[in-house]
């Protein structure tokens, strides 16, 4: 088994070295991927669309897209996606988000928590996903 934590260079880290945004398992001919919880920003670290549910899900899915990429997985990859929001009444907007790129029956596990505030004013997701690198 091998840990390596992980910034991948197609996806911008836009909050520099301050925390790594995948931690890879190397098990067997396989991987394990834990994504560190994802907000809606652009490049710059800028907040999108801020107070916007839908909008912001698009956004952190974009970014978990292109981080599931740069390790061989896809959105088919992932086992588990853990939500933490501002107001579950965004729920529908996040829920349509989901249902598009998780069309199978069943989609991944997932637990979804309300909190109080993220830590960028006008955030309202933050989104960690755990997905597998199949052996190819």
């Amino acid at each position: 088994m091998r840990l390596t934590l992980d910034n991948p260079a197609p996806v911008a880290a836009p909050f520099g070295d301050r925390f790594a945004h995948v931690a890879r398992i190397d098990v067997g001919g396989g991987a394990l991927l834990m994504l560190a919880g994802q907000v809606a920003v652009d490049d710059e670290g800028e907040v999108v669309a801020p107070g916007d549910p839908g909008t912001q899900a698009e956004r952190i899915f974009e970014i978990v897209g292109g981080v599931l990429a740069a390790h061989g997985a896809s959105f088919d990859d992932v086992l588990h996606i853990r939500t933490f929001m501002t107001d579950l009444a965004d729920l529908p907007a996040y829920a349509a988000v989901r249902r598009r790129l998780f069309p199978g029956t069943p989609p991944p596990a997932s637990t979804t928590v309300e909190v109080s505030k993220l830590f960028l004013p006008g955030a309202v997701l933050e989104v960690e996903v755990m997905a597998v690198v199949r052996s190819r």
